[in-house]
């Protein structure tokens, strides 16, 4: 340890430094040989601070080893002397994994040998300022000196960044000189809102920051592997056919990016699932690609017809088209002759150890792990002929997963009859050994899923390898979550079961059917998910953040109507009245409604004494109708509460402008509403720290408020299901299927604003 620690020091790192590099085994084996390997080519008095940065650096970032020694002899020949040559040379090694490498490709790919003077960086900094000179002059400080940087390093992709920063500041500051007040002050607020009218222009959703959805997977796609460059991925195994499987899937595909949706159609897809299509779908079409909608249907006792009809219309709802909808279905006599070839290869085998067994983490090894291929293979023949029982017997894979789980199940035995193949098969294979071939059998570029499947990249990768086919690359990404929910399949089925909810496609819940019933417009849901980003960790999000991507889709594309929910009658002159469908832009439209002697207002709306609206002292304004009304008479029941009114009517504009307006209908249609609040009481329903009861125990009563008498203005009356209003201070409603001809039911999509109370 003491020789180990003072070969470290002699590079330069320092004593502490040193000792935490001993902590990390495998960091402070690949830097001994690292070191032993330099010293052997220019001497233990050779290797010098700088060589030893070069060296701790490569040792810190290699990831294949066996290269370490063709490394640490070009950092100690001098052929690698800058952290960016390390960089190249690291890029070009996860670029070229087979050997022999070309060391004339390599050292043209490094810059070794190449030279750059301060007179050319003067030179081309000049060049850059130049061409930008006008620009800069408009803009000052306020432009964007990164694309000076930029573009000078493209010109000289060797030379010291700090060199060329200082030389971009230093003649930035001959053209423009000294930094005023105004350079300092920051950019006008208004650039988000003209990227976002430049971004609606273009049919695009904004995202954080002023970063379109497009934008953002784009910028993503940036860590992401070209098609047919898998073997650059961190962790991706590189057999001797790699290669040679690569190419046919290049001569296959053209290079075009490949995603897919692959559900399970045993449920209703929420808003998790909005999060996948819109990465897998929106990645393809961002990169000019295809996403194929797979449904992964091995598990025939949970499926039904209705969940593949309604994934499909999800997708479609949320503006997607795959390119083809597939079934892992589909593939299986492919699948079983792959499962009879891994046997064959020695990599799997029949076992009869029970379910109970194989669960958790440290189930006894198999006593079948061993047996002869051949026996396996007839053993498995008989599984497909329906010689065993349910759980009599399973193929499992001989390998352990990344969480220390040992030989996961292949195919298991249910005699159930599957909806597309009937009675065809009676083994099925398992998600662990479907999901990666089928993915190979579609030629997908990118296999992305959430986090939870990180556990499963190396066995991904090891089947595929196992069976030489062609193996793509899995990446991961954090699920989406929303508190005051729960979206389980098992959770919801409870809640239907037990009546909480009338189905799955209940207002109060997060299922895409459900937000659809509700009002929620696809786009909000689509700019909710750009706004929650593609990021690797988990994202618990509260609800009133989608409620305002909600708001913000509404506020432009919604009708306005009036509403009440309590009446008051007052006496007018009739006509008809105009009213503008969009108040802030009438160009879009407008609709008419009878203006009768007898209105109905809000009963907050009057109060006798002390109030900013009507009262019998002060007059208010009737909205968009050109009225003023003032009260003559107030009558109330026997109770004493205020049932109507007699005013007094005179045009607006010969009366002086009063101190507010208020909202009325005439000859209303009467409809049934219903208001949504929280379906739940805490934030985080399924953790019993908060709800030791369980979920169940935590259903807020008043979720659900139904309206009956409510009064709508006449212009709804044409209304479909699902059609979106804006009832004018009240909130943003949409017609429910439930309606009828001679009712109509709506349901409170989003109050106008955000309320904590309310999802």
């Amino acid at each position: 340890m003491a020789d180990t620690l003072a070969l470290f020091t002699s590079i330069g790192l320092s004593e502490q430094k040193a000792k935490e590099t001993l902590k990390n085994e495998a960091l402070s084996a690949s830097l001994k040989d690292a070191i032993v390997q330099a010293q052997r080519v220019c001497g233990a008095s050779g290797v010098d601070k700088a060589r030893g940065t070069l060296l701790y650096s490569m040792a810190s970032r290699l990831k294949d080893t066996k290269r370490l020694t063709f490394l640490s002899d070009s950092i100690a020949q001098g052929k690698i002397s800058t952290e960016l040559q390390l960089a190249a040379a690291l890029d070009f090694i996860k670029s070229h994994p087979q050997d022999p490498i070309n060391q004339k490709q390599y050292e043209e790919a490094c810059g070794v040998g190449v030279v750059v003077t301060p007179e050319q960086i003067e030179e081309a900094v000049e060049a850059v300022v130049k061409k930008h000179k006008e620009q800069l002059v408009k803009e000052r400080y306020h432009f964007n000196m990164g694309l000076l940087m930029g573009e000078a390093r493209s010109a000289l992709k060797w030379a010291d960044g700090k060199v060329i920063k200082n030389e971009v500041d230093l003649q930035v500051l001959q053209l423009l000189g000294k930094k005023t007040e105004a350079d300092l002050e920051k950019k006008a607020k208004n650039e988000t809102r003209v990227k976002k009218e430049e971004a609606a222009v273009n049919g695009d959703v904004m995202a954080g920051e002023g970063k379109s959805l497009m934008e953002q997977l784009r910028g993503e796609s940036l860590k992401f592997h070209k098609p047919g460059e898998n073997y650059k991925t961190e962790g991706y195994v590189v057999t001797p056919k790699t290669m040679e499987l690569l190419k046919k899937h290049l001569e296959i595909t053209g290079g075009q990016i490949r995603t897919r949706f692959p559900p399970e159609p045993n449920g209703i897809l929420h808003i998790g699932h909005a999060k996948a299509i819109n990465f897998n779908f929106g990645y393809a079409k961002a990169n000019n690609g295809i996403c194929f909608l797979r449904y992964d249907d091995t598990n025939p006792e949970k499926e039904e017809e209705k969940y593949f009809t309604a994934i499909k219309d999800m997708v479609e709802w949320l503006g997607y088209k795959p390119y083809a909808v597939t079934h892992a279905s589909d593939n299986f006599q492919q699948l079983y002759d792959l499962a009879v070839d891994l046997i064959r290869r020695g990599h799997a085998y029949v076992c009869h150890q029970k379910g109970e067994e194989l669960k958790g983490h440290n189930a006894p090894p198999s006593p079948w792990r061993d047996r002869p291929i051949e026996e396996s293979l007839v053993l498995f023949e008989r599984m497909k002929k329906g010689l065993f029982s349910e759980g009599e017997a399973t193929l499992r894979m001989k390998m352990v997963m990344e969480d220390g789980k040992m030989d996961p199940v292949a195919y298991r035995i249910k005699y159930t009859a599957h909806h597309r193949s009937g009675d065809e098969w009676c083994i099925y294979p398992t998600y662990d050994y479907t999901h990666c071939l089928c993915d190979s059998i579609e030629n997908i570029t990118h296999s992305l899923c959430t986090k939870e499947f990180q556990a499963r990249r190396s066995s991904y990768f090891w089947l595929c390898n196992a069976l030489d086919v062609y193996c793509p690359v899995q990446w991961e990404y954090g699920r989406l979550n929303l508190t005051y929910t729960v979206v389980s399949k098992r959770k919801i089925i409870k809640l239907v079961e037990t009546g909480v909810v009338r189905d799955w496609d209940d207002p109060r819940l997060f299922t895409l059917t459900a937000l659809r019933r509700r009002g929620f417009p696809p786009e909000a849901i689509n700019n909710f998910c750009a706004r929650v980003g593609v990021t690797v960790s988990q994202t618990t999000t509260e609800p009133h953040l989608l409620e305002s991507c909600v708001r913000d889709v509404l506020n432009d594309s919604a009708p306005r109507a009036m509403a009440k929910h309590f009446t008051h009658y007052k006496l007018l002159p009739e006509s008809d009245v105009r009213v503008p469908d969009f108040p802030a832009n009438e160009s879009k439209g407008s609709h008419v409604v009878p203006f009768t002697r007898t209105i109905f207002i809000e009963q907050s709306d009057f109060r006798e004494k002390g109030y900013k609206r009507l009262t019998p002292e002060q007059p208010v304004g009737l909205r968009h109708a050109g009225y003023v009304i003032s009260v003559q008479k107030v009558i109330k029941d026997a109770q004493g509460k205020v049932v109507e009114l007699e005013v007094t009517c005179s045009s607006s504009e010969t009366t002086e402008k009063p101190k507010a307006f208020i909202h009325w209908v005439s000859q209303p249609l009467v409809c049934e509403v219903r208001l949504y609040e929280r379906l739940f009481l805490h934030k985080n329903p399924e953790d019993t720290s908060e709800v030791p009861n369980g979920f169940l125990s935590d259903i807020n009563p008043h979720s659900l408020q139904t309206i009956s008498g409510a009064l709508v203005d006449i212009s709804v009356k044409g209304a479909k299901a699902l059609d979106k209003f804006q009832f004018e201070r009240v909130g943003y409603f949409s017609l429910d299927p439930d309606s009828t001809a001679d009712k109509l039911v709506f349901n409170r999509t989003v109050t106008l604003k955000e309320d904590p109370g309310k999802i």
